[in-house]
């Protein structure tokens, strides 16, 4: 199993925004998790990258505890975090936001524009990433040397996970991903994730339109007011009527 989250408890002070929340993805699959807006996913997205600690239970990433660990950790273990809203360097070139994504607290000196930095990867290896990169998103390489600001949304988003491979992770988590994109943008971005499958990655997803979603996903789980409610595979939460009464609206899938 490459993710494991069991039993897990986060908390904002008083408020319980996760509750006794287990979940599973296995290596080569995509596992996608939908509710509604405050059901809690994007809390479950951020305890699983370490940006929240856990009030109780454990996250594994393989045979190795994340739990408690800051989120430059879970990705020198392999975790590759896509978060909600991008998050980018508008200042800063493409080609210097994909370089960022091989960079944690290692120590190894860096390559290319970025050179006061340290890097999790040799030179060699960030090389390798970034061509991977470019291979996924031709366009990147076209606009290497633009702003990141002046990209289009769809353009910024693969920036955003192109960023996150650059440390070449086992596991790719992503947060909306289809957010506030047109929808021949959205198609291309989830036939990439059935392509990064393939390329070996386990897959997390959480994303507005559950009808894509679960056409792609090997296994879902729905979340309702930080518990899972729902879960079994995507081929049997696309036709089950609590799912399509609740979730399954338009799509562009």
């Amino acid at each position: 199993m490459m993710l494991r989250v069991d039993n897990i408890w986060v908390q904002y002070g008083h408020l319980t925004a996760i509750r006794d929340v287990s979940l599973q993805v296995a290596e080569h699959e995509i596992v996608t998790v939908i509710g509604s807006n405050g059901a809690g996913k994007t809390s479950l997205l951020n305890a699983i990258s370490g940006a929240l600690p856990l009030a109780k239970g454990s996250i594994w990433l393989a045979d190795t505890q994340l739990s408690g660990l800051r989120p430059h950790r879970t990705v020198q273990l392999g975790l590759g975090y896509v978060p909600e809203g991008r998050e980018l360097f508008g200042s800063m070139s493409v080609r210097d936001n994909l370089l960022l994504g091989a960079y944690t607290d290692g120590s190894v000196r860096g390559i290319g524009g970025l050179k006061d930095v340290n890097w999790c990867m040799r030179g060699e290896s960030v090389t390798r990433a970034l061509e991977y990169a470019f291979a996924l998103f031709p366009i990147l390489k076209e606009r290497q040397k633009q702003k990141a600001g002046s990209l289009s949304g769809g353009e910024q988003q693969m920036l955003a996970i192109g960023r996150a491979l650059m440390s070449s992770p086992r596991m790719l988590v992503l947060d909306e991903p289809s957010l506030g994109l047109a929808p021949n943008v959205v198609r291309e971005i989830l036939r990439l994730l059935r392509r990064l499958r393939e390329d070996g990655l386990a897959i997390l997803l959480v994303e507005q339109d559950a009808t894509a979603a679960l056409k792609i996903a090997d296994r879902a789980y729905v979340m309702d007011r930080g518990r899972i409610t729902i879960e079994g595979t995507g081929k049997e939460l696309l036709v089950d009527d609590r799912v399509r009464q609740a979730y399954l609206g338009k799509s562009v899938a």
